[in-house]
């Protein structure tokens, strides 16, 4: 808190002047380093938006760097609620957005998107976009098991055009989103377990380091899920339990927020683990 307090003074006394675009920059990455913290991802969100109101409209670089950080913070605020809340929900609303936003900064992308979707997501080339698009437009089909049904393909469609650009981009996220969709969905709806447990496998192989790739192997091999994705049994109690218990015990190391927000997790599955056994 008091290093909250210091920075927040030093960006008062900067506010006298008028902030290079460089400036501004530095701040608004400052907070993002620290957003682990509630007080400072909220921080960094009014940063970037602040940033993005000044950006030239036809900097799309920049436009880019700034409409992708703030999809990104918007899926990750949610993380500090209980979940499936009314507010998640404006937020992976507002952060699908800023991604779509982003991501029709590209000519063919926005030329194409109202009726080719498929052929539009293919001309994209920003794995940020993608997948932080992706992640909130996800967020809102798992809690609408309608809009999940009508909506999920075009998730599925980011999240693999994201592993054809960079597959290892963010920890390998996208193999780890395809994992968890495919190890729940119908067959119909591109279900498959074993291609779902290659995803898992890949996600960890490419990012060992980035705990929340363990956690999420660990649920969806562990535990068994019914057709609405919710747990309903174990699968193999002695895996969950070395699984989660090594990412808790595992170092933050060069993913600040993440894998705290892991361990974080591998605790409430531990939980959850203790009260389905008999």
């Amino acid at each position: 808190m008091a290093a909250f307090c210091v920075l927040v003074l030093s960006w008062a006394g900067w506010a006298q002047g008028a902030a290079t675009i460089e400036e501004r920059f530095a701040r608004a990455e400052a907070a993002f380093a620290q957003r682990y913290e509630e007080a400072w991802m909220q921080v960094a969100i009014g940063e970037y938006e602040e940033i993005l109101e000044t950006l030239d409209p036809s900097d799309s670089a920049q436009r880019a760097v700034v409409l992708n950080r703030l999809a990104q913070l918007c899926y990750e605020t949610t993380t500090f609620s209980p979940g499936d809340t009314a507010e998640d929900r404006t937020w992976f609303a507002r952060g699908k957005a800023y991604g779509l936003e982003s991501l029709r900064l590209n000519p063919e992308f926005a030329r194409l998107e109202a009726e080719e979707f498929c052929a539009a997501v293919s001309r994209v080339t920003d794995p940020a976009a993608l997948l932080w698009t992706a992640n909130n437009w996800g967020g809102l089909c798992g809690m609408n098991p309608i809009e999940g049904l009508l909506q999920s393909g075009n998730v599925r469609l980011l999240y693999e055009r994201c592993l054809a650009v960079e597959e290892s981009y963010w920890g390998a996220s996208a193999h780890n989103a395809l994992g968890a969709m495919r190890m729940v969905a119908p067959s119909t709806l591109g279900g498959d377990p074993a291609a779902a447990a290659a995803h898992l496998e890949a996600a960890i192989a490419l990012a060992p380091e980035y705990l929340i790739n363990r956690v999420v192997r660990t649920q969806y091999v562990g535990f068994s899920y019914d057709f609405f994705g919710q747990v309903f049994g174990v699968c193999d109690a002695a895996f969950i339990e070395r699984e989660l218990r090594a990412v808790r015990d595992a170092e933050i190391g060069e993913w600040p927020f993440w894998n705290r927000e892991a361990k974080k997790e591998a605790e409430a599955l531990l939980r959850q683990l203790a009260e389905l056994m008999p």
